[in-house]
């Protein structure tokens, strides 16, 4: 795990042009892992140029030949699994076990099957006397968070790829090192020069310049909401197309009947896993008050095995937070909850006992939460879980609803098709009914102010192409 101290940019790794530079640190320690360039909008448009200068030769190719070195992608990528997992870990603070079950396998996963559907897609069709022609939108900005740092690198950039538009990728500046290696692997691929680029900075930067910067066909963010108002906001003085992938207050929603030991112990680990830093995390459970007392104690049983400990350790099963700014927010929010009447039933704002060095929380459970407290309306992002009382089933309904975000959620239900009944009723983009599995085909993305457009699978594809009619 070496940072380079340049980007890449046009097939290989130049010197930065900007003369800042980001320290990148273990989050479970302190200690310094490396140093980054911290890019300018000289660099942003040095490789703006790069990829736009890639782009004719790229689009031309054949969707055959693209499905190819996407596999060749992958197979580097493959290759590299366990430098992966170790570097996530490293800079983010990720169980080593999670580490290599999800942020080194899911991203592998992803690419393979952009991959098969660039092979597969129907990229001309026939429409009546038309001819309907699914063409790259051109060059993509992507601007990636630091929670799932691969994973959210190849859900961009695969699609992207694989519909023939070029890039230019800002990484989070607190995970780098993950898009390196990403970088690595695409020149162990054999792609051509200047289909993808990489520029490290910070956001308020070299993420601005790339929002702002004429050369750039479409924008996709993926971060909170309201940096993702200010990168749309900078977006749209040119016309671009924006994909925003954006926050989340999931709700987790047991309905009567449901399994109550495994909704909750499911829905505890959504909470805890990543040390709940995902945006998608069912940070609201939602219990009927016959069966409120209950779930309360199984939630406080459950979570008393998540411990924190050093990620480096396989058994360890919550890690630290990803830097001393996350750290006070949530914090701030365990605080805010206590304030406003919530009861708390395990965690806490204080320091894990043997843990004050490093940005690690106490995995923490509300009771007695309103709708209307700060800790049921905003994001957290954190091991932070609030259980809400609900008297009927409408009821539920309207407090899984009442947040401006719909990004996902879950059903539980002691049939199934009660379940997908009420779930066609949440406002959100994705629900999971009595526990199912994640999907990697298929679409992911929010309602209301959780995000515009989708990623993963066809859907994923189609972001990243527009459409021409050939009348006859």
């Amino acid at each position: 795990m070496k940072a380079h101290d340049g980007m890449f940019l046009d097939g290989s790794w130049r010197p930065a042009l900007g003369s800042g530079t980001i320290e990148v640190t273990n989050p479970a320690d302190g200690t310094v892992l490396g140093a980054v360039p911290a890019g300018d909008g000289q660099d942003i448009d040095a490789a703006v140029c790069a990829a736009r200068a890639a782009l004719p030769g790229w689009a031309a190719t054949a969707p055959a030949e693209r499905a190819a070195l996407l596999e060749a992608l992958q197979r580097a990528l493959t290759g590299r699994r366990e430098e992966i997992a170790e570097t996530v870990t490293a800079e983010l603070g990720s169980p080593l076990s999670l580490s290599r079950k999800v942020h080194a396998a899911v991203p592998l996963a992803v690419c393979g099957s952009y991959a098969r559907l660039a092979a597969e897609y129907a990229f001309e069709e026939r429409i009546g006397t038309s001819r309907v022609l699914h063409e790259p939108v051109g060059v993509v900005g992507a601007i990636t968070p630091w929670n799932y740092p691969l994973h959210q690198i190849v859900a961009k950039a695969a699609p992207a790829l694989a519909a023939g538009c070029t890039m230019v990728l800002k990484p989070a500046e607190d995970t780098p090192l993950t898009a390196q290696l990403f970088a690595e692997a695409v020149a162990e691929a054999g792609l051509p020069a200047g289909v993808f680029n990489l520029v490290t900075g910070l956001g308020p930067v070299a993420g601005q310049a790339l929002a702002e910067h004429d050369g750039i066909d479409l924008l996709s963010f993926t971060g909170s909401t309201a940096v993702g108002r200010r990168v749309a906001a900078a977006a749209a003085g040119g016309i671009k197309r924006v994909a925003l992938e954006l926050g989340g207050k999931s709700a987790n929603v047991i309905l009567p009947g449901a399994d109550l030991a495994k909704a909750v112990s499911v829905g505890v680990a959504n909470v805890m896993s990543n040390s709940g830093q995902t945006c998608s995390a069912w940070t609201r459970m939602l219990v009927d008050a016959d069966r409120y007392d209950e779930a309360v104690a199984l939630a406080a049983e459950a979570v008393a095995k998540y411990v924190t400990g050093d990620p480096r350790d396989e058994a360890t099963r919550v890690g630290p937070l990803v830097n001393a700014k996350q750290h006070e927010r949530v914090t701030g929010y365990i605080r805010r909850g206590q304030e406003e009447g919530a009861r708390l039933v395990a965690g806490g704002a204080e320091p894990p006992e043997g843990r004050e060095r490093g940005h690690y929380v106490r995995p923490t459970v509300f009771a007695d939460v309103t709708p209307e407290m700060t800790i049921a309306q905003e994001e957290i992002f954190g091991p932070v879980l609030s259980i809400l009382r609900y008297r009927d089933t409408e009821e539920a309904l309207r407090i899984a609803n009442g947040t401006v975000y719909g990004l996902a959620g879950a059903v539980w239900a002691a049939d199934e098709d009660e379940a997908v009944a009420f779930a066609r009723r949440m406002e959100t983009g994705q629900v999971d009914i009595n526990g199912g599995r994640f999907n990697p085909l298929a679409p992911f993305g929010g309602y209301k102010q959780s995000g515009v457009g989708r990623e993963l699978g066809r859907h994923g594809l189609e972001e990243y192409l527009q459409t021409k009619s050939l009348q006859f």
